[in-house]
């Protein structure tokens, strides 16, 4: 998606504004619909992504709209914003339109959780996206990935390349949100095993590039003897690197991220980021319209469905290069 349609979405599909696709169009005014030529029942699926200014966030919408369009059902997408209330508001209005089912991609973990319970009193399956609620057992189903293993996978990584010694600081998710509060368990636990390794500095930059560039640029004037940066997703990664590149320290600190957006892959390739982590936003949003289907229909759905990260270096990189 370009950076014109990226900004585009976000001002189009606004907290609790619906838009309706997928499918072969179609009416969205009152929940489910008939396909026009078998006489079917055509599923409608309401969609509440948790902000589409975030790249995952728009390529997890991409994989629901082409699953969606494969499977000839239609979609009521909206933007939370970055907002939970907007999300709880959303999930109302699906609710008030008589959706089939509903994919919840939740920002906040504590907040969005009130969504679920919605749904879940509406007898209405909601499937859980990408990162995960506090009342997840209530859910349906949840499509995603152990953010715990990322974290442990890309702070090995780092341990791995200081040789077990040296002075990180670690960018994180938003406060709060599942893949943060799960990607800090999975940092912190492999720097148990490396007592030399010490964390000089830790805090949020929301999943943005910019706040991550300000944050590591005054850390660069308070710390003069960081070797490695640790963020928690590739937008971060990349403004950090930024920052650093800037300073001229490029060849002096090493720096992580997740997600293998294409940006972020591109960067790897040219020996700027050290490695990522890949995340399938593809497995992840079409698994997560494939349950809603299943469920909709009234067929039993695992609950829990991992999809696997993998760590990716300059040696690797052909692999998830598309």
């Amino acid at each position: 998606m370009n950076k014109m349609k990226a900004l585009f979405l976000p001002m189009v599909l606004l907290a609790g504004v619906l838009s309706a696709c997928g499918g072969g169009g179609g009416s969205a005014s009152g929940g489910a619909g008939s396909d026009g030529n078998s006489g079917e029942k055509k599923l409608t699926i309401g969609v509440s992504y948790q902000n589409l200014q975030n790249e995952f966030a728009i390529n997890i919408q991409n994989a629901v709209r082409d699953k969606a369009n494969e499977k000839g059902v239609e979609l009521l997408e909206a933007d939370g914003q970055g907002k939970s209330e907007n999300q709880i508001a959303q999930i109302e209005n699906f609710i008030n339109r008589q959706v089939d089912a509903i994919i919840l991609n939740p920002y906040d973990k504590n907040g969005a959780a009130p969504a679920v319970d919605l749904a879940v009193a509406a007898k209405i399956p909601v499937i859980v996206v990408n990162s995960q609620v506090s009342n997840l057992d209530k859910a349906t189903a949840f499509s995603g990935s152990d953010d715990v293993v990322a974290g442990k996978l890309q702070m090995q990584f780092i341990a791995d390349q200081l040789g077990g010694k040296g002075n990180v600081v670690i960018i994180h998710g938003p406060n709060g949100n599942s893949a943060e509060i799960s990607r800090t368990e999975g940092n912190k636990e492999v720097l148990t095993q490396y007592p030399d390794i010490k964390v000089l500095a830790e805090q949020t930059a929301n999943w943005d590039r910019a706040q991550a560039l300000n944050l590591m640029e005054n850390w660069l004037q308070t710390h003069k003897d960081i070797d490695a940066v640790v963020a928690q997703n590739d937008e971060m990664a990349l403004g950090a690197y930024k920052a650093i590149e800037a300073a001229k320290k490029a060849d002096d600190i090493l720096v992580v991220g997740i997600d293998a957006i294409p940006d972020a892959l591109k960067s790897v390739e040219a020996g700027q980021l050290a490695a990522t982590v890949f995340q399938d936003s593809h497995g992840q949003g079409s698994k997560a319209v494939e349950l809603a289907i299943q469920a909709a229909k009234g067929e039993s759905v695992e609950h829990m469905n991992y999809i696997p990260f993998q760590l990716v270096t300059k040696e690797n990189l052909s692999e998830f290069k598309k």
